[in-house]
Order: C-alpha cells, then sequence, then structure tokens
C-alpha cells in the first residue's frame, strides 16, 4: 500500500465507494465526485491494463484507446511493480 495516499480522507472516500451496490449508484456517485475527463481517463487507464494483460501491443492499445504511450507506459509499470490492485480485480471480474 502507498502510504503517500494512505490518509483518514482518502479512507473516507473509499469507505463510501465501497457502500455503492450497483452500476446506476456508481454512476451517479463518480458523476457527482469526478469530471468527466477525470472518470475517462480512469476508465481509459484501466482498459490498457485490460489490454495489456491480454499482451496487446503499445501500437495496438493506443490505437484503440488513444491512450498516449506515456500513460500504457505508466499502467504497464504498475502492472509489474504496483500493488497488485488490477491484477486482484480483474481475477474478481472473471470469477
Amino acid at each position: 500500500m502507498n502510504k503517500k495516499i494512505k490518509n483518514p480522507e482518502t479512507d473516507h472516500l473509499f469507505q463510501a465507494i465501497l457502500t455503492l451496490k450497483n452500476l446506476d449508484e456508481c454512476y451517479a456517485f463518480f458523476e457527482d465526485v469526478c469530471t468527466v475527463n477525470e472518470l475517462q481517463s480512469i476508465a481509459q487507464r484501466f482498459e490498457v491494463a485490460a489490454m495489456l494483460r491480454q499482451k496487446n501491443t503499445y501500437l495496438e492499445i493506443a490505437q484503440k484507446t488513444g491512450a498516449s504511450t506515456a500513460t500504457i507506459s505508466r499502467v504497464n509499470r504498475s502492472l509489474n511493480f504496483g500493488s497488485d490492485g488490477y491484477e486482484m480485480v480483474f481475477e474478481r471480474i472473471n470469477e
């Protein structure tokens, strides 16, 4: 866990997210919390991570998602050297 983001405010946000029960609630909450661009950036990074796991090339990912190679590289670093958050979520999605 990254100690730089661990604080009471982030805990409070994550506790709020854990109360969401369905997609409609997620859309309502995140539409209020994030700008459209912020939410699209998060969604893009998640799609990039999925495509990297499927062994797509940077070029394929950039063409499909519109992500820059810098973003793809950053997500790849998280997949390889991060906290395994992406992997945990992808495993749960596939269950």
